[in-house]
């Protein structure tokens, strides 16, 4: 099957990681596991600090879904449990211990390090769902309706996996025969959940080996089209009281890895890039890594002040530099200049051909030149223009514009005749970063899918 995505856009930015990269080792013994990052899971404590615990063990699960946890990605002591306003858990910080072995908290393969999880023989769909969630990998997971962590009691119409990673400065991770075989264990573990297809979608022109029990989807276009979400728009959409399984490749490996050893796998490759980093490259670490340690002695000093992203320019969040942690899915960490330190004569208006636009208007768009934009929104924020700017960078059937005014109106009739539950706010960061009127669609996006999740029980 082939599908070609004509809308979207790929932004040109500089500080991407060189193709011939190869991984670079870095050695972390601080990790943090935020409940934030998995949106829907109402966390409860399960440690305290002090405790003693596993790659695997349960740190927190879902007070909804008990059976729904988030585990350790790291042996050692939990150091932190922070609290924010009205005692909301931020994160839960985890601390190595000092082992003979210098490299021993980075790696940490000894078996003994390791929680293993039994796997059923002739398991059921229900049982293997309740694997997922005991070990920390349905966390991992995206349904639709809902952009959120599934539910352990909903078996799933069908899931799809996106191979490949469309957003600005990503990299696409390339996959051993060794762990290609692993990955093929996870396909299969996933394919005895759904009673319909697995789709796994290729970017057009990658190679991987030839799984089974997936349907493969070759997909040709410009970002967003390796979003899970929109794949699965022009696929096989979502349907009022359809759900669906979204997720990555890397994700599949890691259920992999479950279905083979009985272990969670914490290990991820990660690319440090932007403007601001002197040599872009690719980290072999593990999640929730240390941002202070990834980034020790790698920034451009030139930059100033500087933004750092854990994730991508249009989904990432904002970290601290020195107490920050990645946070899922876990994949960049983007450093940006903050901008709050520049001036430039017109501002946002100035006709410089090293600034970023879409519109041909400025010079900067009829150039093919990388651009260095830093984190201002050059702009205020005004009232939606109904221009139809969003659809140009949405490859969904939906009508972006009306569906974010009955999201704001909080019509549900409306939200569902025009499509809310097939988009995720990720669909909507390219329109978001792109949009004249500066209106903040993610948040409209995620506040409708909640208030919608919350009235449907």
């Amino acid at each position: 099957m082939k599908i070609t995505i004509k809308k979207g856009l790929d932004l040109r930015l500089q500080g991407a990681v060189d193709k011939q990269h190869q991984p670079i080792d870095i050695s972390v013994d601080r990790v943090a596991v935020s409940p934030d990052d998995f949106e829907g899971f109402v966390p409860k404590t399960d440690v305290r600090p002090g405790d003693k615990v596993l790659i695997g063990d349960v740190l927190m699960h879902d007070k909804r879904d008990i059976g729904l946890s988030l585990v350790s990605p790291l042996a050692g002591t939990v150091k932190e449990v922070n609290r924010g306003a009205r005692r909301h858990i931020e994160n839960i910080v985890i601390q190595a211990d000092d082992y003979d072995s210098a490299s021993q908290p980075r790696n940490q393969k000894d078996s003994q390090y390791y929680r293993t999880f039994e796997i059923p023989e002739n398991a059921s769909p229900r049982q293997l769902i309740d694997l997922l969630a005991r070990s920390g990998l349905l966390a991992f997971i995206r349904r639709r309706p809902f952009a959120d962590v599934p539910s352990t009691d909903v078996i799933p119409r069908d899931i799809f996996i996106s191979a490949f990673d469309s957003a600005p400065l990503a990299v696409d991770r390339q996959w051993s025969e060794e762990e290609a075989n692993v990955i093929q264990a996870g396909l299969e573990l996933l394919a005895q959940i759904t009673s319909g297809s697995v789709f796994l979608s290729l970017r057009e022109g990658q190679h991987l080996p030839e799984f089974k029990d997936v349907t493969v989807v070759r997909v040709k276009g410009p970002h967003p089209a390796g979003l899970p979400g929109i794949q699965t728009a022009n696929i096989a959409p979502v349907n009022a009281g359809d759900t669906v399984w979204t997720l990555s490749l890397d994700t599949a490996w890691r259920i992999g890895v479950l279905a083979t050893k009985g272990i969670y796998e914490p290990s991820t490759l990660v690319a440090v890039c932007g403007s601001c980093v002197q040599e872009p490259f690719v980290a072999h670490t593990i999640l929730g890594a240390s941002v202070k340690e990834l980034l020790q002695n790698r920034l451009n000093g030139d930059c100033g002040n500087v933004r750092v992203i854990a994730g991508n320019v249009l989904t990432g969040i904002k970290v601290e530099m020195d107490k920050g942690y990645l946070h899922f899915p876990y994949t960049q960490l983007t450093i940006i200049p903050e901008g709050d330190d520049r001036s430039e004569f017109m501002g946002w208006a100035s006709l410089s051909p090293t600034k970023m636009s879409v519109n041909p208007s400025f010079p900067g768009a009829l150039t093919h030149r990388r651009f260095r934009p830093d984190a201002r929104v050059l702009g205020g924020k005004r009232a939606m223009i109904m221009s139809g700017q969003y659809d140009r960078y949405l490859p969904m059937d939906i009508y972006a514009e009306y569906l974010l005014k009955a999201i704001i109106s909080r019509n549900i009739e409306n939200m569902e005749k025009l499509g809310i539950y097939e988009v995720a706010p990720e669909d909507f960061a390219l329109a978001e970063c792109l949009d004249s009127s500066k209106q903040p669609l993610q948040r409209i996006v995620r506040e409708g899918l909640d208030f919608l999740r919350n009235e449907l029980g």
